[in-house]
């Protein structure tokens, strides 16, 4: 993996743990050669996982759209910051820079661009690794319902696992770094959830 693209939130969250967690995986990523992908601002767990890796010598693209410029205060201090126009082609572009996704503890937007991401994997768009940084906990429920969407009848488990987790930094990439996407992408058909 050459870089890899964080989702995460632009607030800090209500325990300190998430802030040193961002940072120190930022860190991580640019004591080990990979380049960072991700939102572009200097707030939040985004500030905290770019300042990371920024302050040990990492690489760090930022892609912010536009009308976010303002809001969410773009870093000054990036390896380079792509502006676009929509949160679409903002996706688009840190899918096109990254060779593996993380989330870190985030918001509605964390989470969409995470969900994006998986049904793209599981659609056969993409075969990247895609992983959960469950700082604290933070995701348990999350994991909890995909189990639920695949006990269910909605989700297949082999999706299901496309989805990697863990509260170690190392021991996630780890997981990416041994991923083996499904062999098959998913196929719209009668019988297929």
């Amino acid at each position: 993996m050459n870089s890899i693209v964080i989702f995460c939130g632009s607030s800090k969250g209500t325990e300190r743990i998430y802030e040193e967690q961002a940072y120190l995986l930022g860190k991580t990523l640019a004591d080990l050669g990979i380049g960072l992908v991700y939102g572009g601002a200097k707030v939040g767990l985004m500030g905290a996982v770019a300042d990371g890796a920024l302050q040990h010598g990492g690489r760090v693209i930022g892609v912010l759209p536009y009308f976010l410029q303002t809001k969410e205060i773009a870093h000054d201090s990036l390896t380079e910051l792509i502006l676009v126009d929509t949160m679409h082609e903002r996706k688009t572009k840190m899918n096109q820079l990254s060779d593996g996704v993380i989330a870190l503890p985030g918001g509605f937007g964390t989470l969409e661009e995470l969900f994006e991401m998986l049904t793209w994997g599981q659609l056969g768009l993409h075969q990247k690794p895609m992983g959960l940084l469950n700082t604290d906990g933070f995701y348990d429920e999350l994991i909890a319902l995909a189990r639920h969407m695949v006990d269910k009848g909605f989700l297949k488990e082999i999706n299901q696992q496309m989805l990697l987790w863990s509260a170690d930094i190392q021991d996630l990439l780890n997981q990416m770094r041994n991923y083996q996407p499904p062999a098959v992408g998913k196929w719209i058909t009668q019988e297929a959830t």
